[in-house]
C-alpha cells in the first residue's frame, strides 16, 4: 500500500482533505493530511513571516519525520509549488507526484509569476489589506464548482490568511519536475485544459493527465471519486 501525504491549497488545513483520507484510510492507506505553517491551526500573528521554503520544508519533514517511503505526494492549487520542490528533495521516498489542478513550481519563479498584471495588482493590494497575508475569498468565489452549499459554507468559515511570501517567493528546484514520475488531475469546471506550463511538462513520458468533470475543489465536491483516483494513479 502506497503512503500518501496530502497538501491543501491556499488559506486550507489539513481538514480539507477529510473525506478523502477516511476513503483512502478505509482502503488499507497510510495517509497524512498536512496544514501548512501559517495556516488553520498553524495560524496566528506571525502567519506573514512564514516564507515559502517553511511550506517545502513542512512537507519533507512529514515524509521524514515518519519514515515514509511509496510515499504519493499530493499537491492541491497553491500546493503544487512547494510539493513539487519537496517531490525533488525526498528522494528514492518518492513514487508519485500528483498534482491536483495545482500550479507547478519552476525554479526562481513564484506563485503569481504567471499572474497578469492586474491580477497581481489585485493580489498585492490584498496583502496591504491583510498585514501580508492573502485574506479568504467570499462565498461568491465557489460558486459553479460542483459544490454543495455545506462545503461552500466549510470553505467560507474555515478558510484563514494565507501567508502572502509563500506566493511571491521564487520555488528552488533541486531535480526537474519533468524527471519525476507525475499524474496531473485537471478539474474541468475549473478551465477545459491545463495551463501552458502544464502543457509543456505533460509532453515528459514520465506525466501524464486525468480529468475530473468537477471543479477545483474536488476533495470537497467529489472525495469518493477523487480517492479512487488517487488509489490507482
Amino acid at each position: 500500500m502506497a503512503e500518501f501525504v496530502l497538501v491543501p491549497g491556499a488559506r486550507l488545513g489539513a481538514w480539507a482533505w477529510d473525506a478523502v483520507t477516511e476513503s483512502l484510510r478505509s482502503a488499507g492507506h497510510a495517509v497524512y493530511a498536512v496544514t501548512l505553517s501559517g495556516l488553520a491551526e498553524r495560524g496566528g500573528p506571525t502567519a506573514d513571516r512564514v516564507g515559502q521554503q517553511q511550506h517545502v520544508a513542512d512537507i519533507v519533514s512529514v515524509v521524514e519525520g515518519n519514515e515514509l517511503y511509496d510515499v504519493v505526494l499530493v499537491g492541491h492549487s497553491y500546493s503544487g509549488i512547494p510539493v513539487g520542490q519537496a517531490a525533488g528533495r525526498i528522494g528514492d521516498r518518492l513514487q508519485r507526484v500528483v498534482y491536483v489542478d495545482s500550479s507547478i513550481p519552476a525554479d526562481g519563479l513564484s506563485f503569481v509569476d504567471g499572474w497578469s498584471e492586474d491580477d497581481r495588482a489585485w493580489l498585492a493590494e490584498q496583502l496591504v489589506e491583510g498585514d501580508g497575508t492573502w485574506l479568504p475569498a467570499e462565498a461568491e468565489h465557489f460558486v459553479d464548482q460542483d459544490l454543495s452549499d455545506e462545503a461552500i459554507s466549510q470553505l467560507v468559515s474555515r478558510s484563514t490568511p494565507h501567508p502572502g511570501l509563500t506566493l511571491t517567493q521564487p520555488a528552488r528546484l533541486t531535480r526537474p519536475i519533468g524527471e519525476l514520475p507525475t499524474t496531473y488531475i485537471k478539474c474541468l469546471m475549473a478551465g477545459g485544459t491545463p495551463s501552458p506550463d502544464v502543457q509543456r511538462e505533460l509532453e515528459s513520458p514520465q506525466w501524464r493527465l486525468i480529468e475530473m468533470q468537477t471543479g477545483h475543489w474536488p476533495m470537497l465536491s467529489q472525495p469518493a471519486a477523487l480517492a479512487q483516483l488517487l488509489a490507482t494513479v
